[in-house]
C-alpha cells in the first residue's frame, strides 16, 4: 500500500524542506532564472568552500555530473558563469554566507529599470542608460541571467550540515583519487512550464484559454495592488475637481533577490515605506489639516522593481480617466527612496535637470527644495541639493515625468551611487540598516524597543511631514509636527523581523489573519497572486495610523452602504480584530474608518495585450508543478549494471520456468489413477 511505499522512500531519501528555488521569469524578449529537467536533476554532491575546490568539479572529479554545494561567499558572477559553461554540473545548492559578504553582493543590474524610466534618446540622452551615474556599481546582473540547471538556496543551517556530513562520510576524495561508492547525491526538482519570452508564453496561454476546455496556463503576469490614501477624503467613485491641487508622496513597497520569494528589502524598500507611513501619521495628527488649501496623497507602489509596474499603471489610469485624480491635479511630487544609510545625517534631494530648464518648473522646484530644507531645522537631518549635475536615481517619479512635467524631488541617503551594497539581494536584511536589539528581550519587548535606526527614520519622517504641511498651504508653526519613533520601531519589527506580532494581529481583519501565518521573516516580492502580505499589511498599518475608530456595529461596519451617514464614497471601513482583552483570550474588535484604498498594479501591457511592449513592464513568472530537493546514496554504475543484469537473468529464468511448468502442466499436475480401479 501507499504507507509501505512511503516508508521505503523515507529510508532511501532525506528531503530538504527549507529551500528557496531560483525560478524562471520572462519579459518581452528574454527568459531569465533557472530550471531543472522535467524529472529533476541529480548529481554527486561536492562541497565548494574555496575557489580551488572548483577544479575537482570542472576537471578532475571522476563522477560527473556534480551537484555543487557552494559557500555563499563564492556565489558571484565569475563562479556561476564558470559552472554555467560546463556539462559536468547538474545543479547548485547555495549556503547563505554569514556574515554578509563585506565586499557587497547585488544580483540586480548596475542600471536598475534601464529603458523604462524617463531618460531616453528623446529626453536627456546624456543621462540615459546610467551614462552619468552608475547607480548600483556592485550589481552583477545574475538575476537577469538564464541558467539551464536548478539553483536552490539552503535556508536552514542544520540541513546544510546534514548535506556536508553526508559528503564527509561518502564523497571526500581519498589521497587524490576518487571516493569509493556508495556516494552521496542530491536531486533538485524545479521544472518550469514557460519558455522563450512573455510574448511566447502569453500567446500559448491565450490559445489554450480560447480552444481548450481544460486550459493549461504556462505563465502569469507579475501583479498586485498599489496602496493609496489622502489627507482630506475624496470621492473615490467620482473625479477630483480639476482646480484642486494635490501633493503626491510616493515610495515603493517591493523588493527582489536571486531566489523566489526571498526579498527582505530592508534598505531598498522597507526603510522608505516605513518612513512614509510615519510621515502620514504625523501629518494626520497635526491640527487643522482637514482645511488646508491643498490635499496630500500618500501612495505606495507595488512591483516597482520590475520596470515600474505600479507607478506606470497609476499614470496610465490617470491618463485614461480611470482614477479619481488626473495628472493635472498633481501640484508636486515627493518620493522617498533608500533613506536608512545616511552619512552624517545628510539626506540628498534629487531633481530632474531636464524639466528644470522650463522656467515655471524651475521656480516650483526651487520652492520645493527650500521648503524641505527649512523643514529640517531643529531635526537631526541635513538636506542637501544634488544640483543639476546628475539625473534622477531609479524612481517611480520618472514614470510620472514621462507623462507630464511635474515639479518633484526624490529623497535618498546617497548622492551618487547607492550606499546599499546589497541592493535587491538576500543580504538586504535588518542588519544592513543596523536594526539591532539587546540580548534576552521577549518578542513583546523587542516589538516596543526603540532602535537607533527607528529614531533616525522618525527624524526623516518628521522633516517630510513638516514640509508637506507647508506645501499644502499650512501657515502655522510646524515644530509640533513630530513622527513617533515608537511607531517606526513597531513597523520595522513587523516588516523586517516578525510579521506575526501582537500589533499586526490587532490591526487586521479577522478573515485575513492567516497571512501572518507561521512565517517569521516577511518577504516583499510582488508575486503573481494578490494582494501579497506586504500590500495587506501596508494597507492596514496606514489605516490604523491615519484612520479613526468609529462607533459602528460589526454589521454596519461591514455594510456601510446601508447606513446613509457613513459617506461610503469618501471613506473605507474595516472591522479589525483589536487587541487581546487582558482578562481573557478573546479580542475586542472595532471599526476603523480611513481613506485608504487599493488600486491595480498590473502593467498596462497586459490590459492592452501588448506583450512585446517597450513602453510598459512585461514581466511574467513561469508556472511549475513541483519544487523540492532531497539527498540519498547512489551506488556505482557497475553495481547498478550487475543488479540490473541479475534481475534480468532472474526474470528470464522465471519466465522460462513458468513456460515449461505451464507446457507440462498435464504431466506435472495430472491426477493419479486409483490403484483399486479395474479396467474391463
Amino acid at each position: 500500500g501507499p504507507c509501505g511505499a512511503n516508508s521505503v522512500e523515507r529510508k532511501i531519501y532525506i528531503p530538504l524542506n527549507k529551500t528557496a528555488p531560483c525560478v524562471r521569469l520572462l519579459n518581452a524578449t528574454h527568459q531569465v532564472g533557472c530550471q531543472s529537467s522535467i524529472s529533476g536533476d541529480t548529481g554527486v554532491i561536492h562541497v565548494v568552500e574555496k575557489e580551488e575546490d572548483l577544479r575537482w568539479v570542472l576537471l578532475d572529479g571522476p563522477h560527473p555530473p556534480y551537484m555543487v554545494l557552494l559557500d555563499g561567499s563564492l556565489f558571484n558572477r565569475k563562479v556561476l558563469l564558470q559552472l554555467k559553461g560546463t556539462s559536468r554540473v547538474s545543479g547548485l545548492a547555495v549556503a547563505k554566507a554569514k556574515p554578509s559578504p563585506p565586499q557587497g553582493f547585488s544580483p540586480g543590474l548596475k542600471c536598475p529599470n534601464d529603458g523604462f524610466g524617463v531618460y531616453s534618446e528623446d529626453y536627456g540622452p546624456q543621462y540615459a542608460h546610467c551614462n552619468t551615474t552608475v547607480w548600483n556599481p556592485v550589481g552583477s546582473g545574475l538575476s537577469y541571467e538564464d541558467f539551464d540547471f536548478p539553483i536552490f538556496l539552503l535556508e536552514d543551517a542544520n540541513e546544510t550540515e546534514v548535506i556536508k556530513q553526508c559528503y564527509q562520510d561518502h564523497n571526500v576524495p581519498r589521497e587524490g583519487s576518487g571516493p569509493e561508492y556508495p556516494l552521496c547525491a542530491m536531486q533538485l526538482f524545479s521544472h518550469m512550464h514557460a519558455v522563450t519570452s512573455t510574448v511566447t508564453c502569453m500567446r500559448r496561454s491565450s490559445i489554450q484559454s480560447t480552444f481548450s476546455l481544460n486550459p493549461e496556463v504556462v505563465c502569469d503576469p507579475l501583479l498586485d495592488y498599489n496602496v493609496w490614501s489622502t489627507l482630506q477624503p475624496i470621492n473615490s467613485s467620482g473625479k477630483v475637481d480639476p482646480k484642486k491641487e494635490v501633493i503626491l508622496v510616493a515610495t515603493r513597497i517591493d523588493s527582489h533577490s536571486f531566489f523566489w520569494n526571498i526579498a527582505p528589502g530592508a534598505e531598498s524598500a522597507v526603510s522608505s515605506f516605513v518612513t512614509h507611513l510615519a510621515a502620514a501619521e504625523a501629518l494626520h495628527k497635526a491640527p487643522g489639516v482637514q482645511s488646508l488649501p491643498r490635499n496630500v496623497m500618500f501612495t505606495f507602489f507595488q512591483g516597482e522593481t520590475f520596470d515600474y509596474i505600479g507607478s506606470s499603471r497609476m499614470v496610465y489610469d490617470m491618463e485614461k480617466d480611470k482614477f479619481p485624480l488626473r495628472l493635472s491635479n498633481i501640484h508636486s511630487f515627493i518620493e522617498l527612496n533608500q533613506v536608512a544609510l545616511r552619512n552624517n545625517s545628510v539626506l540628498w534631494m534629487h531633481t530632474d535637470p531636464v524639466s528644470r530648464k522650463n522656467e515655471s518648473i524651475q521656480t516650483q522646484v526651487e520652492n520645493l527644495l527650500e521648503t524641505l530644507s527649512n523643514s529640517s531645522a531643529g531635526a537631526n537631518v541635513t538636506l542637501q541639493d544634488v544640483g543639476y549635475s546628475q539625473p534622477l536615481p531609479p524612481s517611480s517619479f520618472q514614470r510620472f515625468l514621462r507623462a507630464k512635467h511635474i515639479p518633484g524631488v526624490v529623497l535618498s541617503d546617497h548622492r551618487a551611487s547607492f550606499h546599499n551594497r546589497y541592493y535587491q539581494s538576500m543580504y538586504d536584511t535588518p542588519e544592513n540598516i543596523h536594526v539591532e536589539y539587546p540580548e534576552g528581550l521577549s518578542p513583546e519587548e523587542t516589538l516596543e524597543y526603540v532602535t537607533d535606526t527607528a529614531k533616525s527614520l522618525a527624524e526623516v519622517a518628521t522633516v517630510v511631514a513638516r514640509a508637506l504641511y507647508q506645501l499644502a498651504g499650512g501657515a502655522n508653526d510646524t515644530s509640533a509636527i513630530q513622527a513617533d519613533p515608537k511607531t517606526v520601531s513597531r513597523m520595522l519589527y513587523g516588516f523586517l523581523i516578525k510579521m506575526n506580532n501582537s500589533w499586526f494581529q490587532s490591526i487586521i481583519k479577522p478573515d485575513i489573519k492567516v497571512i501572518l501565518g507561521k512565517c517569521d521573516v516577511p518577504q516583499h516580492y510582488v508575486a503573481v497572486s494578490s494582494p501579497v502580505n506586504t500590500t495587506y499589511l501596508v494597507q492596514y498599518v496606514l489605516a490604523n495610523l491615519t484612520g479613526t475608530v468609529v462607533n459602528l456595529t460589526k454589521e454596519e461596519c461591514l455594510n456601510p452602504e446601508k447606513n446613509p451617514n457613513t459617506e461610503k464614497d469618501l471613506y473605507e471601513y474595516a472591522w479589525v480584530q483589536g487587541s487581546l482583552d487582558p482578562n481573557s483570550t478573546s479580542r475586542v474588535p472595532f471599526c476603523v474608518r480611513s481613506t485608504v484604498r487599493l488600486s491595480k498594479a498590473l502593467s498596462p501591457a497586459f490590459e492592452l495585450r501588448q506583450w512585446g511592449s517597450t513602453e510598459y513592464s512585461t514581466w511574467t513568472e513561469s508556472r511549475w508543478k513541483d519544487i523540492r530537493a532531497r539527498i540519498f546514496l547512489v551506488a556505482s554504475k557497475e553495481l547498478e549494471m550487475i543488479t540490473l543484469a541479475v534481475g534480468i537473468v532472474i526474470l528470464v529464468f522465471s519466465l522460462l520456468a513458468t513456460y515449461f511448468i505451464n507446457a507440462k502442466a498435464d504431466v506435472l499436475f495430472s491426477i493419479p489413477r486409483d490403484p483399486g480401479a479395474v479396467a474391463y
